[in-house]
């Protein structure tokens, strides 16, 4: 029964994570009664379609619990991600709560989510790709993406730095913090897919209005891509015959 207690935890959170939009306020961005200089579309968010990918990552990280806990109940080699992954989503769970109420804690909040995601993933043994490795690195790179855009809004929001200025900052930190967790972490390609389909989107979002924001996200998909693919050259190389 002990052994079940962190699979079962890691399920309850996962539901709870996934049907905390059904409880709480819509959140679009942070308003004007959160920021001192209201936020509209600033560069740095991604087009609204881009958040779609929340269905798909709340759908698999609830079906990899799951098999958690009815396949996987006693695996040692599950333990450690379960655990990180527990305590991302134990933080996920009242974000959009946090999210509506301020923009400062909820910039924190979801920094500690993406950290604690990206442990979990680290943490995943190389097999049960499918079941566990895979829906945590969607789920920590979307995180990663989402980490530099709240940063970016709440920076202009309190008008420590202009929107096209923070655009461009957001997107170069998100591309190199992105790049050195996707190499240190060896695997997971998942984890790089999520960040570039967020850059995409920055560019749907942006066009050609702000061209440099454009070129940087379009950059950023091609490098991160790139340390995608030689990551998952080198792990591939290291695991046994």
């Amino acid at each position: 029964m002990r052994q079940r207690f962190v699979p079962a935890l890691t399920l309850i959170l996962a539901i709870a994570f996934a049907a905390s939009p059904l409880v709480t306020s819509p959140f679009s961005g942070f308003d004007g009664g959160q920021l001192p200089v209201p936020q509209d579309s600033p560069p740095i968010e991604p087009a609204g379609y881009a958040f779609a990918i929340w269905g798909l990552i709340y759908a698999w990280l609830i079906l990899s619990a799951a098999y958690g806990l009815m396949r996987r109940p006693d695996d040692p080699a599950w333990r450690a991600p379960q655990l990180w992954l527990c305590a991302s989503l134990a933080m996920g769970v009242p974000w959009l709560w946090v999210a509506n109420q301020s923009a400062i804690w909820a910039t924190v909040l979801i920094f500690g989510m993406a950290a604690t995601a990206i442990l979990a993933v680290k943490a995943a043994p190389w097999f049960d790709k499918w079941t566990l490795q895979r829906p945590i690195g969607l789920y920590a790179g979307w995180l990663t993406a989402a980490s530099f855009v709240s940063l970016g809004s709440t920076a202009t929001g309190y008008g420590l730095i202009a929107p096209l200025p923070a655009a461009i900052l957001g997107v170069l930190l998100a591309l190199g913090a992105a790049a050195a967790v996707q190499h240190w972490l060896a695997k997971s390609a998942e984890y790089g897919g999520a960040v570039a389909w967020a850059l995409v989107a920055i560019i749907v979002q942006n066009g050609t209005d702000d061209l440099v924001v454009s070129i940087l996200a379009a950059a950023g998909i091609v490098v991160v891509g790139a340390v995608a693919i030689r990551a998952f050259q080198k792990h591939r190389a290291s695991l046994p015959a």
